[in-house]
């Protein structure tokens, strides 16, 4: 069995690497922008569109004109999100057993941006992302989430930014996400989750994993090494602000 999976991951590769080129000339045509980008990042595009050049091209060249919108400088600065970094919600440190770059985001922490509103709260998702790429080792693509909910309740929750991070992570941000660990959920929470649940598309759904309490600390320990597991789950590595990482 492990032979046959080796074999179909390799003629996996070998295809997507064969239609890189394919989609490049394409994008390039329509947007020469596209020059910028990698074939790592193409090849991102390809899986969220099941290998499909016609439909990862679109998906790529609606992701360089929002880009160009929505992040006119080419980065998010602390100064677009003052309001959201003051609620101290998101952390970063640690890699996983595969390398991977953890953040954890304490969903108790966040309340609808009355100031700064949902453009902030976007501008918000696209300074942590880019944060947790940039912090990824050479030839790691992914990074894994740990969303802690402890202590959440209707006054966090809010539907309207949910989905417009999962927009941004989902089409600007594919196949970045390895893992996403939900823990600590109150069963209020299953409310907004039902709300959000069919808006998440099924590759993003196969790497949700919600975590039992009473098996929190060896469950993750699982995935992360214990040196490498943030100390509010029994670990030995100190949290760290998103902004200082």
């Amino acid at each position: 069995m492990a032979l046959e999976e080796d074999i179909e991951d390799m003629n996996s590769s070998e295809t997507e690497m064969s239609k890189i080129p394919l989609m490049r000339a394409f994008v390039e045509s329509k947007d020469p922008s596209a020059k910028e980008y990698d074939d790592l990042t193409m090849r991102r595009f390809l899986r969220a569109r099941e290998l499909d050049i016609e439909k990862a091209s679109e998906m790529f060249l609606e992701f360089l004109k929002w880009r160009r919108s929505f992040v006119p400088n080419g980065s998010i600065s602390l100064s677009e999100v003052p309001n959201e970094l003051a609620q101290n919600k998101i952390f970063t440190q640690g890699l996983d057993k595969k390398g991977r770059p953890i953040t954890i985001v304490f969903g108790a922490r966040h309340f609808q941006n009355k100031v700064g509103g949902l453009d902030e709260f976007k501008r918000f998702a696209v300074y942590s992302l880019d944060k947790l790429c940039s912090r990824m080792p050479p030839g790691e693509e992914n990074f894994v989430g740990i969303g802690d909910l402890k202590g959440w309740g209707y006054s966090n929750c809010d539907i309207r930014g949910y989905l417009g991070a999962l927009k941004i992570l989902q089409d600007y941000y594919p196949e970045r996400l390895g893992k996403l660990f939900i823990v600590n959920a109150p069963s209020i929470f299953m409310a907004a989750w039902k709300i959000v649940y069919p808006f998440i598309d099924k590759k993003t759904k196969k790497k949700i994993v919600f975590v039992e309490n009473k098996k929190l600390k060896s469950r993750l320990l699982e995935d992360i090494e214990e040196d490498q597991l943030p100390e509010v789950y029994g670990g030995k590595m100190p949290l760290v602000p998103i902004q200082n990482c």
